[in-house]
């Protein structure tokens, strides 16, 4: 919510997108641009996608994870190419870049794929390296063969 009133206040455009069952005075900000509702979390997750130029994740729970880790994947196999950060606030999401490098170790990601998730602890960094994002599209060639 303070994100979004920052982006109003500034004279930005901000579309919600929410499910039936969310859309709630508790849950649903009421001063945006728009709203979208829709019926399902799935359905959710495609129309955001479809709106957005890219993707930033900050501090969150499983929500946050799930959408990251799912808008992550679609890049790996090529369904987007759009850039995909962290705002990484007080190294809230240290750990998780971690696990990630060990997943490079260990051959369950690709460097490539590893790099392109974008991570800086400032919002202005984050905004310039996805401005200056290249998506890896040999890498997915080449999850795609498997080689």
């Amino acid at each position: 919510g303070i994100l979004a009133d920052s982006v109003l206040e500034a004279g930005g455009e901000v579309i919600g997108v929410i499910i039936e069952n969310m859309n709630t005075p508790a849950l649903a900000h009421t001063r945006l641009t728009r709203m979208e509702v829709t019926a399902t979390i799935h359905q959710r997750k495609a129309r955001m996608y479809e709106l957005a130029d890219g993707y930033i994740a900050l501090p969150g729970g499983f929500g946050t994870f799930d959408e990251l880790f799912e808008t992550l994947t679609w890049g790996q196999i090529g369904a987007h190419s759009k850039p995909v950060g962290l705002l990484n606030i007080e190294g809230y999401y240290d750990p998780l870049l971690e696990m990630l490098d060990r997943a490079v170790e260990e051959k369950f990601l690709f460097e490539e794929h590893r790099r392109s998730l974008l991570c800086a602890s400032d919002p202005e960094s984050l905004l310039e390296s996805m401005k200056n994002h290249h998506h890896p599209h040999e890498a997915v060639r080449r999850w795609m063969r498997q080689d």
